[in-house]
């Protein structure tokens, strides 16, 4: 193929559209909505502690801030579930992480010991197990910086300095 101009504009018209953000795929949707009222509740348990941890974050919208704020695309293919019953995110980072996340208000890593409801497929998704990132079936799962992660929700639960009152 030639490498003209038209061509090279043929080949931008055809680039992905931008990627959804953290809080669009969190979100609710009457798509969504639709499959959990067909859902026939295929979820299953997933240790936890085993290549991975996974830290659950409550409310769901602070983890979903530390994610954008982290850089961390969407697209990826990241162990993350919205759990909309309870408002928490889990997302899976490496495991032997536990200290990254000590005394961070609303975050509780689940470790050796502990399991996650997840949906067995992408479509399966329900209420309270909602794949927002799923893995690639193809590849290994792709887990988040545990420091990055952990810096980003510290920096939420760190209340910020009231300004001084005016003379």
């Amino acid at each position: 193929m030639a490498n003209t101009p038209a061509d090279r504009a043929a080949k931008k018209k055809r680039t992905k559209p931008p990627a959804p953000t953290w809080h669009e795929l969190a979100k609710a949707t009457a798509d969504k909505e639709l499959r959990w009222q067909r859902a026939r509740m295929r979820t299953q348990w997933l240790a936890c502690g085993t290549g991975w941890d996974v830290v659950s974050v409550e409310p769901m919208a602070a983890g979903l801030d530390a994610l954008t704020a982290m850089g961390a695309g969407t697209r990826r293919g990241y162990w993350v579930i919205a759990d909309h019953l309870r408002d928490r995110l889990y997302a899976a980072v490496p495991a032997g992480a536990g200290d990254l996340f000590a005394d961070i208000g609303g975050v509780r890593l689940l470790s050796q010991g502990h399991q996650l409801l997840i949906p067995s497929t992408y479509m399966d998704t329900t209420l309270s197990a909602d794949w927002i990132s799923h893995p690639h079936t193809s590849k290994p799962p792709a887990l988040l910086d545990a420091a990055r992660f952990a810096a980003h929700l510290r920096e939420a639960d760190t209340p910020t300095p009231q300004e001084a009152p005016r003379p």
